[in-house]
This record gives C-alpha cells, structure tokens and sequence, in this order.
C-alpha cells in the first residue's frame, strides 16, 4: 500500500488570490478611472461598486432608474450618496446612456451592471452611436490558476462565437495589448487547437499556422505566436519537452487562443470549477475598456475586472501605441 499512501500524500495547491492580489496592487498606483455603471440595480452591482470605489480603482457614475437604485441600495443598507447618479428609466436607456457619457468624455470605461450582456453590447457596437473601432470586439479572462505561476488569458470565451481567420487576428491583437498593459514585456500566445500539428482536415491547426505567419510577417505585433498547440503543450514544460516542441512558447503560454467560443467557455469554466481559478472578465475593441462581471464572481474576481480596465485606460494614456 505505500503506493497509495504517497499517492494520497501529493501536494494539493489551495486556492490563492496571489496574482489577483498583484494586479489590485498595481492598479491601485494610479488614479482610478472614470466608470459608467449601466443599471446597477441589485445588492450585487451596487456592492461591487462601492468596494471598487474604496479601493480606488474606480470612480462610478451610476447610471439607470434613480429611484430604483436607490431603493435597492436603502434595502441592503449600502451606502451610495457619495455618487453621481444620471437618470435613465430602463435598462436598454440607461446602456445607451452610459455609452453616450463615455462618448462625450465624462467616463473612461463602463461597467455591466444588473442587465443582459447582450444589451449592454448592443450599445457598444451599435454603428452610429457607439464605441466602435477599426478592430473587432472581443472579450478575454484573465484567469488565476491556483498553481499557475502567472495568469492564463482565455480569449474569447464570450463574445465571437465562431471567428474567422481575420476575427481571430483581432482577438490575438486585443489580447496582447490587454497583457502588455498589466505590465508584461514578453507576450507568448499559444493558438489552440487538438493538436500540434498542421492538419488540413482541422480548421483550427491551418487558422493557427496562418496567424504565426501573419506576426511574422507583422501583420500582429507585440507578442510571439506559436500555433497550433494542444493546451498541455502550451501550458506545461514538460508536456512540451515529452512532444519535443522547441519554441519560445510551447509550456510557456500566457495568453490562450481558442478555435471558438465553446472551447473558450469550457476551457475557462474548467478552470474556475475543475481547478478553483478565478476569472476577471474585460471586453477590448471599443473605444474604452469594458467590464464585464457575473454575479457568481467572487469579490475579488469582481475588483480585479475593474483593475483591468485601471491598467488599460492608464497604459493607453501612457504609450498608446504599445497596447493597441
């Protein structure tokens, strides 16, 4: 049985904030950012307001029915007096409304309050009057992975359900600009697939070797690409070294492409339930940084969201070139 036993005995990683803690602690060195709240009306949109607002990472204009917000707010005993409040009777108004504040710059980032995604999103993309740029939407989690040495980015798991070849050199674009503006100088993108070899009859592995070529030929900037690769030799050395797959990315990973949405939002909520990480979620693309929480996020899932959009408005202020 002393098989069993050492088995039983193996190191088991607890659940740790460390690279979220690092990221509030950064982001808390600059100003907090101008952040138009649309519809923040329940107990949880209001908390993480008021939380985000102590910590300095954000300044909040909260935006949907006042009366609403404020009910809520007496009801749970929170305390939002020290906030500016802008009108908007429903929850499709008050995202319009919030877009419209960011376009006439009194706010820097919005923030998803208690309505649909889809609404909110509707507004950004919306041609005449939203937050449009010449780059597609997409959204990335930043995962902290007990274990992990930094933090993984997912992309996208949320909002391009199935991206084609110019989609996805978007979303690795978006991506690198997100993970150099958290402070990171060497971006390593792995492009996913189920296999680490070019297979004409598997979309994905072409779609993968086709973006390497494009950053070569510097059509992506900013990180170095290596695709395809199976998720354990993207992540894990080991693996890598087993597949004998020599590059400056294989097991060294820190952003992850997906082929699509599903593979992204199993990945990512494999993760979160499989291996107790937390996701901070941002949408990249628009005008300004978006941010997008759930209300299954834990708080500090949901704080480190609005440190993303912290560091994303500061680096953009500070080298815009770099991160775009």
């Amino acid at each position: 049985m002393p098989v069993l036993e050492a088995e039983a005995e193996a190191p088991v990683h607890p659940k740790s904030h460390d690279r979220f803690q690092a990221l509030l602690a950064k982001a808390r060195s600059y100003e907090p950012v101008r952040v138009a709240v649309a519809h923040p009306c329940d107990r949880v949109s209001l908390e993480s307001v008021i939380e985000a607002a102590k910590l300095r990472l954000i300044v909040p204009i909260l935006v949907g029915p006042r009366d609403r917000i404020q009910e809520v707010a007496a009801q749970h005993g929170l305390d939002i007096s020290a906030f500016e409040t802008v009108d908007a009777p429903y929850s499709e108004s008050a995202a319009a409304k919030a877009v419209e504040l960011v376009r006439a710059g009194k706010a820097d980032a919005l923030m998803k309050g208690s309505l649909h995604t889809d609404e909110l999103m509707s507004a950004v993309v919306r041609r005449e009057t939203g937050l449009r740029t010449s780059r597609r939407i997409s959204h990335c989690f930043v995962m902290d992975v007990p274990g992990h040495d930094q933090p993984l980015v997912i992309t996208d798991a949320a909002i391009n359900i199935a991206p084609d070849l110019k989609t996805k050199a978007d979303i690795v674009q978006n991506a690198i600009g997100l993970v150099r503006a958290l402070g990171t100088n060497e971006v390593r993108v792995a492009i996913l697939s189920a296999m680490e070899t070019v297979n004409p009859d598997v979309p994905s592995t072409i779609e993968a070797a086709a973006l390497c070529k494009m950053a070569d030929r510097g059509q992506i900037t900013g990180a170095v690409l290596d695709g395809p690769l199976a998720l354990d030799n993207a992540i894990s050395p080991r693996a890598a070294e087993i597949k004998k797959i020599v590059s400056p990315v294989a097991g060294r990973a820190n952003i992850l492409v997906v082929p699509d949405l599903e593979a992204g939002n199993m990945l990512a909520k494999s993760l979160s339930f499989l291996a107790d990480a937390d996701a901070a979620g941002i949408v990249l693309g628009a005008r300004v940084p978006v941010i997008l929480t759930s209300r299954a996020d834990n708080e500090v899932a949901r704080l480190a969201s609005c440190a993303l959009a912290l560091l994303l408005v500061a680096a953009r202020r500070q080298a815009p070139a770099a991160i775009q």
